[in-house]
């Protein structure tokens, strides 16, 4: 059976997600995150780097959101959450799918880094280090924030979804940009697309099936 390493409040939760759209059985071993949010030395017993999204089958272990999301549909997918290759769906499939931890998340968490660094040095610093995480924030973060969030309105307003009409693995795999983005910037008025698409997949079954399997998470965490 597939065993699930589960840091709370992450973005593991697209595993378990992609795991009830294939119907398949597996197990959850969750993982409280620390005071400073960080995940546990434990999960480091499963892979080296401690960090989580991480699944075991077979007798072996599978890391990174982008490459478990690959692994489980060439293993289990027959087929389904991919489009047919040589498609133009299929090249925007491959895209977003590696887009998501490729170029959105560094940005996200780049914003999460800078909002938390104030609250992290000596309070006579705060003033100062405030003033630093501001001006990086919208000097730098928030432009190319805001250019990404425009980029996700145009694309997901052609089809609703990030690869055409259907559901794929790459709509999974960005669930979480987009939450944790929506959840940052007052932005998903302004975005109707984006609007859709969260309502879109948070409708599914097998969305809220993971919720339950794994717990509600805050999309503001990584």
């Amino acid at each position: 059976m597939i065993t699930v390493h589960y840091l709370e409040n992450s973005r593991a939760h697209r595993i378990l997600w992609l795991l009830e759209e294939l119907g398949l059985d597996y197990e959850v071993k969750t993982y409280k995150r620390g005071p400073d949010m960080r995940a546990p030395k434990d999960l480091k017993a499963v892979h080296p780097l401690g960090k989580s999204p991480v699944i075991e089958d077979g007798g072996k272990i599978y890391a990174e959101s982008g490459a478990i999301i690959e692994y489980l549909l060439d293993t289990y997918g027959k087929g389904a959450f991919r489009p047919e290759q040589g498609t133009d769906a299929y090249r925007r499939y491959v895209y977003w799918l590696h887009y998501a931890e490729g170029s959105a998340m560094p940005l996200l968490l780049l914003k999460l880094l800078f909002s938390r660094i104030p609250g992290q040095v000596p309070f006579f610093l705060r003033p100062v280090a405030n003033m630093i995480s501001q001006g990086v924030a919208s000097k730098l973060v928030d432009p190319q924030l805001a250019d990404h969030t425009a980029y996700w309105e145009s694309e997901l307003a052609k089809d609703g979804l990030f690869a055409g009409s259907e559901l794929t693995g790459a709509d999974i795999a960005m669930s979480f940009p987009v939450e944790a983005a929506m959840s940052r910037v007052d932005g998903a008025k302004a975005h109707p697309a984006i609007r859709r698409f969260l309502e879109t997949i948070r409708a599914r079954p097998a969305y809220q099936r993971a919720l339950q399997k794994g717990g509600a998470y805050i999309y503001s965490n990584s």
